[in-house]
């Protein structure tokens, strides 16, 4: 499985998406992006907005934003 999880250091919604993936015993390639919306231009061109956190599933060819709907989405697909 290829995951990278776009986060930003001390963000409790990253974490949130970090734990469930740890708890799914998933691995993944964290991508720590900038705290300045300005400065998330990689977060901007994966998924077309500045926002984290953002899953990329390069295995299914999602990419997903918001928390709830990224743990959604990891329970439906690999818990």
């Amino acid at each position: 499985m290829a995951f990278t999880l776009y986060q930003l250091d001390g963000c409790p919604y990253c974490e949130k998406v970090a734990d469930r993936m740890d708890e799914l015993d998933l691995d993944y390639e964290t991508v720590w992006v900038d705290a300045l919306h300005s400065q998330r231009n990689e977060v901007k061109r994966v998924s077309g907005q500045r926002g984290v956190p953002v899953l990329v599933d390069d295995d299914r060819g999602v990419t997903m934003a918001e928390s709830a709907k990224i743990v959604e989405y990891l329970d439906a697909s690999y818990a």
